[in-house]
């Protein structure tokens, strides 16, 4: 991809799963990743396998600590040139089943979450009239998804965040897009749907056109192309990555 070498590139979530696989693609393409993650030794483990990448430990429900840990990252790495809003969590769970604690983390992590690491990093990229940001939502926030309410509305609110920054922030040389991936085969899924449930697996994927569960390399090349220069003139837009789940 177009001029990503050297570009500072912050990846939260990016200890395991869709976040490591993201972070191994930019590096590869040659940009210098902050891996962060909550858990700081799988943050630090993943980034020490990479070639100029650093881990860092980073809760993005903590105000505090976003704002410290991005002062950090531009000391050890320079400022950033693009963020992958990539840190998710969810619980399977009919919505009259939930209470307002899981409500609570839900939208923390989900919706606030973002919107806090998005506050963080977007006053540097204005001031220096360039910037990339990647919301990964999810194609439950598109369409919805059952047993996934609260976590639906709070990726249907990020990409509504997303586009409004996006028309915010456009005189300012700042891009921001949304992919949504559909199931995929990440650590994430497997504690939703629970371990050995090959039953609910293989009705996910008879619900998709190519017949396959997303795999976190399908999600990682998007976003390559996303903060890339080749995707210089995208803004506001929102991108499925289902294998045809969602066609919208």
């Amino acid at each position: 991809m177009r001029g990503l070498k050297d570009k500072v590139v912050l990846v939260t979530g990016a200890g395991r799963g869709m976040g490591q696989a993201i972070a191994e693609r930019l590096t590869a393409e040659g940009a210098r990743v902050a891996v962060t993650d909550v858990d700081r030794e799988t943050a630090r483990t993943t980034a020490d396998a990479l070639d100029g990448a650093a881990g860092f430990r980073l809760d993005i429900t903590d105000a505090g600590e976003v704002k410290t840990r991005v002062g950090e990252i531009v000391a050890a790495l320079g400022p950033i040139d693009a963020l992958v809003n990539n840190a998710g969590w969810d619980r399977l769970a009919p919505f009259l089943e939930t209470d307002e604690d899981l409500w609570e983390r839900l939208i923390d992590i989900n919706l606030r979450g973002p919107i806090r690491m998005t506050k963080a990093v977007l006053p540097q990229m204005v001031e220096r009239q360039s910037g990339r940001i990647v919301n990964i939502a999810s194609d439950a926030g598109r369409v919805g998804s059952t047993g996934e309410s609260v976590y639906s509305a709070c990726k249907a609110g990020i990409i509504g965040f997303g586009k409004t920054i996006a028309r915010e922030v456009a005189r300012h040389g700042i891009t921001v897009n949304a992919i949504c991936p559909g199931p995929t085969a990440t650590p994430l899924l497997e504690s939703i749907v629970g371990e050995g449930n090959e039953k609910l697996i293989e009705s996910l994927k008879r619900g998709i056109p190519m017949r396959r569960l997303g795999e976190p390399d399908d999600i990682a090349g998007a976003v390559a192309f996303i903060v890339s220069d080749d995707a210089g003139f995208i803004t506001g837009q929102t991108l499925s990555v289902s294998g045809g789940l969602t066609m919208a």
